[in-house]
């Protein structure tokens, strides 16, 4: 799973000039489900998105997360974050997850941050949306789920190599 986090003083998704989701100040995550991607994909989101300290504190260094500056989520799926563009000029969407494993997963990310007592918000799925936003910052993080696993794995191979 690949999110694209952006510290947003505000954010709106219109689709068909109708609001269908908005928030003030807090995270915009522009989310790509892949090909092969599980629960435990969506568990690393969840656990990442609410704590990662992007937001200034009183001294003005990025020291509070999103659920300590009391901030709102707004969640757009965005498959065209898997897009891959090294042939051609056509890109590529083949990395992305199908529409019902997409969708399934996608939703249930949803469920899970709203159960942690966050403001979430969302885009319509599979809609042409319209998103307007104004950037705190700005903040742009990547957040790639596949990715954390691999480096997870080399640190526990160290680890072990450490300990023989």
């Amino acid at each position: 799973m690949l999110t694209v986090l952006q510290r947003v003083r505000r954010a709106a998704v219109t689709v068909e000039d109708r609001l269908v989701g908005s928030i003030e100040g807090g995270l915009l995550a522009l989310v790509g489900v892949k090909g092969g991607d599980l629960e435990r994909d969506v568990e690393f989101m969840a656990r990442k998105i609410p704590d990662l300290r992007l937001f200034n504190d009183a001294a003005g260094k990025m020291n509070l997360s999103l659920r300590e500056a009391g901030g709102s989520l707004l969640l757009v799926s965005q498959f065209t974050l898997l897009s891959d563009c090294r042939r051609g000029r056509r890109p590529s969407f083949t990395r992305a997850a199908p529409p019902e494993e997409a969708t399934r997963l996608f939703d249930l990310l949803v469920e899970t941050l709203r159960q942690s007592d966050l403001t979430v918000e969302t885009g319509q799925f599979g809609a042409n949306m319209q998103v307007e936003l104004l950037n705190d910052g700005p903040v742009t993080i990547l957040l790639d789920s596949r990715l954390e696993e691999t480096m997870s794995r080399r640190g526990n191979l160290k680890e072990q190599g450490a300990e023989e």
